[in-house]
């Protein structure tokens, strides 16, 4: 089996009923025989799917557009969420831990048919947050295939995203709203600005940290207000009717 390494980060979500897994190093490299007996298979674990429920993602979605990982690590059997990068590479992640099976690089998802228009993430998560809530809104015609698709994977691989997107006209950034997502349209628009057009879409998630976390909060929105319905309904129901003459 080839080498791979995988670079595992702190964990990020720990549930406070569930003990935590081992892997609490930081951008620390493992690479074989610590790291053994990757597969790379159809995304199918119950657990990973729900993990991606909880986030609001479409479960459908996300089989179309990842891969499962399950891969060895001192002696014990780990699964993620695997995303593949232009490279052979993935991003991984699962409710413990994101990490990213080397080489890292962006992702580059192209259409059939040549496009003009872009759209730029920064991780595969917000990604699969604009096909979910673009389903929602239009589901008899989601129109996915409009426009070609860049992730990043990370906002220092920006540099590795200018090349491709020389061929777009329109590119729409899908940040985060912090200091990073700022820097990282800045570098894109130093360089395309005077002759692209280029959009910085996180207006329309303003208020939340990216559009992941919007697409939660639109979800839980939702799920008060249909409690909120609920609950006025069981109360007038419950009033007495009075009676007539």
């Amino acid at each position: 089996m080839a080498s791979n390494s995988i670079y595992l980060y702190s964990i990020e979500e720990q549930a406070p009923h569930v003990r935590p897994v081992s892997f609490s190093f930081r951008k620390q490299s493992f690479t074989e025989p610590s790291f053994q007996q990757l597969e790379i298979v159809p995304l199918s674990s119950p657990a990973l799917l729900a993990y991606l429920q909880e986030r609001g993602i479409n479960p459908a979605l996300a089989k179309r557009e990842c891969r499962e990982a399950r891969f060895t690590h001192n002696g014990k059997r780990y699964f993620a969420i695997a995303f593949p990068n232009i490279s052979g590479g993935y991003e991984i992640r699962n409710r413990y831990f994101k990490g990213c099976i080397a080489p890292k690089d962006i992702t580059h998802i192209r259409q059939q048919e040549p496009k003009n228009t872009c759209f730029v993430f920064e991780g595969f998560m917000d990604y699969l947050s604009f096909l979910t809530l673009r389903l929602e809104n239009c589901p008899q015609y989601p129109d996915f295939d409009r426009q070609d698709y860049i992730v990043l994977n990370s906002v220092a691989n920006v540099p590795k995203a200018l090349y491709p997107l020389g061929s777009y006209e329109r590119i729409h950034c899908f940040f985060d709203n912090d200091r990073a997502g700022m820097e990282a349209i800045q570098q894109i628009r130093k360089e395309y600005d005077a002759t692209r057009y280029i959009r910085d879409a996180s207006q329309i998630y303003s208020g939340c940290k990216d559009l992941n976390e919007y697409l939660q909060k639109r979800i839980a929105d939702r799920k008060e207000q249909a409690q909120s319905v609920k609950k006025r309904n069981d109360t007038l129901s419950k009033k007495p009717k009075g009676f007539r003459l």
